[in-house]
């Protein structure tokens, strides 16, 4: 990435400096808006440097359906490795925050819009094993657009799955902190994001079953500009906190320490 490039702000439209951006965590320094990282950039900026161990990594989604829409479902599989470098819509493992042992996952928006398969539900119920098996608190970063419709039914199945798993750590008296960014949606919302003891939210993130579109096109009516938004989900008491993502690994480290007394 040449620094000296500049990049357009997505909600204020000023320009900044990539080095700018990066130092800044690709937050806006004009207006605060929170633009994409990947999942790796956002490990870096979380957990303790070099203690991130990864679980799971070869477990890969196939097409058992033989689905295609305007691509097979396996053609999009192969590109979305090729564009993310990563083998599915979350990375898991064990890491430390503030010296912190914890059972992480960060979900991708970039791998097929983060989308909820088996092998997602898979991990994230490896994870939560993982997490009973150690006593260590839960961490995941939500980013989805929902369930993957390429594998039908079996992604639907999922939601099950991991809310039953986080259900097995909450039983444990094990902490699960959940941490919505932009945007969490559809069957991810609806499952293991939203039953966490804590819920934080990035802020601006969009948090919520439908997105405005589809709502709008479905209603007929217009909706609120924050519809889904943070700032909104916060005042109706659906997320407990925003957080900026400077203040995140200490906030994440605070919450640990309150909830393991």
């Amino acid at each position: 990435m040449d620094k000296s490039q500049k990049h357009k702000c997505e909600a204020c439209g000023k320009d900044i400096e990539q080095e700018v951006l990066i130092k800044n965590l690709n937050v806006c320094p004009y207006c605060g808006h929170h633009e994409y990282i990947g999942c790796r950039r956002r490990l870096d900026i979380t957990v303790d440097e070099g203690s991130f161990k990864e679980m799971d990594s070869d477990m890969r989604s196939v097409d058992f359906l033989k689905f295609r829409d305007l691509k097979k479902y396996s053609q999009r599989l192969e590109e979305a490795r090729e564009k993310t470098g990563l083998s599915e819509a979350i990375i898991t493992g064990e890491a430390g925050i503030e010296g912190y042992g914890v059972a992480i996952g960060v979900m991708d928006f970039g791998f097929m819009g983060g989308s909820m398969g088996s092998v997602v539900g898979e991990k994230i119920k490896n994870l939560c094993n993982r997490s009973i098996k150690n006593d260590i608190p839960l961490i995941i970063f939500s980013s989805s657009g929902g369930a993957r419709m390429q594998e039908g039914i079996i992604s639907l199945m999922q939601m099950a799955k991991t809310v039953s798993s986080v259900g097995r750590v909450m039983a444990c008296n094990i902490p699960y902190i959940s941490v919505i960014t932009n945007p969490t949606t559809g069957g991810v919302s609806a499952s293991f994001s939203t039953i966490a003891d804590i819920i934080i939210a990035e802020p601006g993130a969009l948090f919520c079953f439908a997105g405005p579109r589809v709502v709008r096109q479905t209603m007929k009516k217009d909706i609120p500009d924050d519809f889904g938004l943070a700032e909104r989900n916060l005042a109706n008491g659906q997320v407990d906190m925003i957080v900026s993502r400077s203040d995140m690994k200490e906030t994440l480290a605070r919450l640990i320490r309150l909830l393991r007394g």
